[in-house]
């Protein structure tokens, strides 16, 4: 079946198996670090609670056979190890079943992670891993042909991505469509990171630009991708240049890099060779691997019906999944860019009975703004989930997030697990007895006020988020 067959994409197959394999390294590792003082037994969020709930055919995880700390860090540690083993390239030469089972334990193995994850892994990047890395199960070993539609579905995939973000931003904040969002979105993203600052300081007219670059790159340019060479290259590049500016002005997960990576789909190995001094060793045909690949592509061209039909709904979602094991699912992001940044600063005492001349110590964390005089560090593609999701507390009040009195309760108890989410413990000798949450608006300082005070940001008083709360003890 040489028509499934594209052997000037034996670089691109690399290329993206490795990356692939990098973002599940991460991923797993992230899961290793945080999912037990999150989602643990004695997380904020248990997930024997979650699954004694919802049924599996609704969330589809191995943890509803049982769960354990020890059983949840057993898969990440397989995981882990799977993953280097694809970024070293041993599965390249083993049999056809065998590699795809190492795919398949890759994919199943974080679907049984995210299933439970609850809010915490109610991000875009976990459904984009979860279907790229069901499509990477069937894009074969190093020693057979790079299969044509694979390649395309890849690409399917980068244009739902692109294509879903630029519509949702046009169907959203009118600042969009008049290109200045970025006037605000740079200082009021969820974590900037240290070259945040400096792109918010740019002229006006360079936002503007940008934000006008954003939507060539996002609404015409998808298009593209399934052109034919150059064109598909370009294109690709294209995408690979916006994607490498978001990198280096925020902190965005492993969305970028992942879509970088993906978008290697559009790149022929005359594109790839250029950087690349590699090549394959005599490919070979495979029919059962051909017979996959129908199957494969014949199910997905069914499960894109509804979500090509969000991408023309007036009404369109983002980051959606249509199915419980997300294999065809909906992007996008940003469709509203907040104006001004509000950030929930949680503070204790060691006093019982706290009184005016109580003193107040503030809980600082690894990534989100807290301390004005700390400048926003680089994080991404490694993903802090509880910095995240305090960015979004900001939004409202804490009784829509049901994670965030329990991390209080947590923080009283003086937890390890929990106090390890933060950058550092106030409380060392020992937990403090009253908790409070307050809420600060935010901004950057100018330049005038870096370069006189050294701060990074400005802060000023809004009101009470939390009120003063204690364990009884």
């Amino acid at each position: 079946m040489s028509w499934l067959e594209a052997p000037d994409y034996w670089l691109a197959r690399l290329v993206i198996e490795r990356g692939i394999g990098a973002i599940y390294v991460i991923a797993f590792l992230v899961a290793l670090k945080q999912f037990t003082p999150l989602l643990g037994e004695r997380g904020l969020l248990p997930v024997p609670q979650f699954v004694a709930y919802v049924p599996f055919r609704a969330s589809p995880s191995l943890f509803h056979l049982r769960y354990s700390d020890r059983l949840l860090r057993a898969c990440a540690w397989t995981g882990l190890a799977l993953g280097l083993l694809v970024v070293a390239g041993v599965p390249d030469g083993w049999p056809l079943p065998l590699e795809m089972l190492v795919w398949a334990a890759l994919w199943g193995l974080y679907l049984s992670i995210v299933n439970v994850g609850q809010t915490f892994y109610s991000f875009g990047w976990e459904t984009l891993l979860l279907e790229a890395g069901f499509l990477a199960i069937f894009l074969g070993p190093a020693w057979t042909f790079a299969p044509l539609p694979l390649i395309y579905l890849l690409r399917w995939l980068v244009f739902r991505v692109e294509f879903g973000a630029g519509l949702i931003k046009m169907r959203g904040d009118e600042c969009w469509r008049d290109l200045t969002c970025l006037y605000y979105h740079h200082e009021t993203q969820p974590m900037p990171n240290p070259l945040s600052w400096y792109v918010h300081r740019l002229p006006k007219t360079l936002h503007r630009a940008e934000v006008l670059g954003n939507h060539v790159a996002q609404l015409i340019v998808p298009w593209f991708l399934f052109a034919p060479q150059p064109v598909a290259t370009v294109a690709g590049l294209v995408i690979v240049a916006t994607q490498s500016w978001l990198v280096l002005s925020g902190n965005f997960s492993w969305l970028n890099v992942i879509t970088i990576v993906l978008a290697c789909a559009s790149f022929d190995d005359a594109a790839l060779g250029r950087v690349l001094s590699i090549g394959p060793a005599s490919p070979e045909s495979s029919f059962p691997h051909a017979v996959l690949v129908i199957a494969l592509t014949l199910l997905v061209l069914v499960l894109s019906y509804r979500p090509a039909k969000n991408l023309l709904s007036p009404g369109q979602l983002m980051n959606s999944s249509f199915d419980p094991l997300h294999l065809v699912n909906t992007y996008g992001a940003f469709g509203s860019v907040t104006k001004k940044r509000y950030e929930v600063i949680i503070e204790a005492t060691a006093d019982r009975e706290p009184t005016s001349a109580s003193e107040w110590r503030e809980y600082e964390f690894k990534a989100k703004p807290g301390d004005v005089m700390r400048r926003p560090p680089q994080y991404a593609p490694y993903h802090l989930r509880l910095d995240w999701l305090m960015w979004f507390a900001a939004f409202s009040s804490p009784r829509y997030h049901e994670w965030f009195m329990p991390l209080l309760a947590k923080l009283l108890e003086g937890d390890r697990a929990t106090v390890g989410l933060l950058r550092h413990d106030p409380f060392p000798d020992g937990p403090p007895h009253v908790i409070r949450a307050r809420l600060w608006l935010y901004r950057f300082t100018t330049a005038a006020e870096r370069h006189e005070t050294g701060a990074w940001w400005h802060r000023t008083f809004v009101r009470e988020y939390a009120p003063a709360v204690s364990l009884r003890r």
